[in-house]
């Protein structure tokens, strides 16, 4: 007998390393067909399901244009042609972001998302949005001009109600570039990434079911469980 043939069986037994343990563990909790999918249900073509999609691309152009006006500076994007372009497009990337996020949360609020062990998903899709607030607050008043300055000192008095003025004060241009270019971004990338997760674990939740005389009387012969392909 050989020595691989006689150790082969005993290295079975053996304990598994750290990361092996941990590559099965994420195999087990999302394993590559529910990560990586080719085929959606039918129901996902509806345009409610789109505005999820259209958080996440406003959310890159964020953070890309972010990242250019964080390296050059205010001077940059003050002062050059350039530098404004970029400016606007972070501005109205943000604005995007808010408003198709708002629709995505109040279009899955009313399709009562949290449905089928989906509470996760709901929660994290919420705490993202609240996060996104102050992250864009922020923003405002970073952004070196008479604007920031007005926001700040109206908004320091809303601050100093809550209590929290001395831990976040926005008449700190430091301490609130640092939290807008990356604690709160950070933060929101990171409650994203688990959101999607949590969508591809657990699917894109379902519309409700409609009655089946309803069903019958205008359906087109693709039922809710139909598959079309993710690409």
């Amino acid at each position: 007998m050989s020595i691989s043939e006689h150790e082969g069986p005993a290295l079975e037994h053996e304990p598994r390393s750290w990361s092996g343990a941990l590559r099965d563990w994420a195999v087990r909790t999302l394993p590559p067909e529910k990560a990586l999918p080719d085929k959606q249900p039918s129901y996902v073509a509806s345009w409610i399901y789109v505005f999820g999609v259209l958080s996440l691309s406003s959310l890159a152009v964020i953070i890309l244009s972010g990242t250019i006006l964080a390296l050059k500076g205010p001077g940059w994007w003050h002062f050059t042609g350039i530098g404004r372009f970029f400016n606007s497009v972070h501005l109205w990337s943000v604005e995007l972001f808010f408003f198709v996020m708002v629709i995505h949360l109040w279009g899955k609020y009313f399709m009562a998302a949290w449905r089928g062990g989906r509470k996760a998903v709901w929660i994290t899709g919420a705490i993202t949005f609240l996060v996104a607030i102050p992250c864009a607050l922020t923003g405002y008043v970073s952004q070196q001009n008479f604007d920031a300055q007005w926001i700040s000192t109206q908004a320091k008095d809303a601050m100093n109600a809550a209590g929290i003025g001395s831990f976040f004060n926005l008449l700190n241009f430091g301490q609130m570039y640092s939290y807008h270019i990356l604690v709160l971004p950070a933060a929101v990338v990171a409650i994203v990434i688990g959101h999607i997760l949590l969508v591809r674990k657990h699917g894109v939740v379902p519309p409700f079911k409609l009655p089946a005389t309803t069903a019958a009387a205008g359906g087109d012969g693709a039922g809710p469980d139909a598959e079309v392909s993710a690409s």
